[in-house]
């Protein structure tokens, strides 16, 4: 085991002298996560973070269903119809009557959404934002050209 230790000492020291540790990426940096307390679920939130992704991908289902129901305005807030509006409540409804029939993970309660709750919010969010927003004026008409007038042309001074 000696003779190993030396040799891996001896080609770590040769490494150096030639440089290959010089300029490695996070030099002169500090150690991520060093001094605190050990977390068993580090990789998961280093992937999150690494990816972008959102930490809700964590939550099981019923307050992820939970989650999503408070999201609703806003998730809607940009459709272009009513009906739009309605596929998108019914496709979180399905999802939540899934859920309903076969419950996984904590007790939490979790009801359908009311389609016409939401339309109606939607509605009176458009309507105020109409509101505010002021009306655009009519274009002008286009302007005719002075009759004689060619733009090419230049007038005897």
């Amino acid at each position: 085991m000696d003779r190993w230790d030396a040799t891996v000492e001896a080609r770590i020291r040769t490494a150096q002298e030639r440089g290959e540790f010089d300029n490695l990426p996070g030099m002169g940096k500090p150690i991520p996560g060093r001094g605190q307390p050990y977390d068993e679920s580090w990789w998961i939130k280093s992937f999150l973070e690494r990816e972008a992704l959102p930490t809700d991908l964590l939550l099981p289902t019923p307050l992820l269903l939970r989650r999503r129901i408070e999201q609703v305005p806003a998730e809607v807030r940009d459709l272009p119809t009513e009906e739009s509006v309605r596929a998108f409540v019914a496709d979180l409804n399905m999802e939540i009557v899934a859920w309903l029939r076969t419950p996984t993970g904590p007790r939490v309660v979790v009801r359908p959404v009311n389609a016409d709750d939401v339309v109606r919010r939607w509605r009176s969010e458009r309507q105020a934002a109409a509101a505010a927003s002021p009306t655009p004026a009519p274009p002008a008409p286009p302007r005719r050209p002075r009759r004689g007038w060619l733009p090419w042309r230049r007038r005897a001074a």
